[in-house]
Formats: structure tokens, C-alpha cells, sequence
């Protein structure tokens, strides 16, 4: 084994109950987040985005 794999080499059974909900939570907001971008910037959803672009500033 190289040095370059020994040093990324997970040992998974000594992991404890913290490490895996680190893990788990990572990987969920890394999911969450590519969701989050591919919903916002798809170019079919310009038109739409660019209409509420100020509704917040909008006095209703």
C-alpha cells in the first residue's frame, strides 16, 4: 500500500455512533445542497426566478 492510500484509508469498524452521524449528516447536506443548485439555476426556471426576483421589495 503507497503512502497516498494508507494516509486516505478508513478504518469503518472502529468508527463510533459521533463519526458515523458526522458522516451521515455531510453527506445529506452535500445532497441537499446539489438539490438546492440544480433546482435554482436550471436555465428552464430563469424566466420564473427572474420574476420574483424583488418580491421581496414589493409592497403588497
Amino acid at each position: 500500500m503507497s503512502k497516498i492510500q494508507q494516509y486516505f484509508s478508513t478504518d469503518w469498524a472502529s468508527m463510533t455512533g459521533h463519526d458515523w452521524a458526522g458522516l451521515i449528516v455531510t453527506v445529506l447536506v452535500f445532497v441537499g445542497l446539489a438539490v438546492a443548485f440544480w433546482w435554482a439555476l436550471r436555465p428552464s426556471k430563469r424566466k420564473e426566478l427572474e420574476e420574483q426576483k424583488y418580491k421581496v421589495l414589493d409592497d403588497d
